[in-house]
């Protein structure tokens, strides 16, 4: 996958969950353009070129990006807190894709200007129609600025 032409950035550590999503966005040919990464440090250092992938073009951003928010070494809520305070990222769309129900996580992504927040079903087909659908809106039905 040419990290330059991502429109999706899967950011999820958990790798059933990960395989789920993926699977459920080729059902429905989105998941050409998707690149997952396993934790949120690797995720900054996508988004913001740097790093291993300080040879991306930080311009080429992704359509959106699916963000889980329990994950080791940087949280979701870090990764999102970063890209809405930087002026060539904060127009990316972050949906919050989790298990956790916790209301201060809710209330605490909202403040950061996270575009959507959806708790994981629990059960695969519950699971693939929601991701289904969130893939077919945010890559189809949104109209996002360029």
């Amino acid at each position: 996958m040419n990290e330059n032409k991502v429109e999706i950035l899967l950011v999820e550590d958990n790798l059933h969950d990960a395989e789920m999503t993926i699977r459920s966005l080729k059902k429905v040919n989105l998941a050409n353009r998707l690149f997952h990464v396993k934790d949120g440090a690797e995720a900054l250092d996508f988004i913001f070129a740097r790093g291993a992938f300080s040879d991306r073009h930080m311009e080429n951003r992704p359509k959106v990006i699916l963000l889980d928010i329990k994950m080791p070494k940087v949280d979701g809520i870090e990764v999102l807190r970063q890209i809405k305070a930087n002026e060539k990222t904060k127009m990316i769309p972050v949906v919050i894709m989790t298990s956790s129900k916790e209301e201060q996580d809710v209330i605490t992504s909202y403040n950061l200007g996270v575009n959507s927040y959806i708790v994981k079903p629990v059960d695969f087909e519950g699971f693939a129609k929601a991701v289904s659908e969130l893939g077919l809106y945010w890559l189809i039905t949104n109209q996002a600025p360029e």
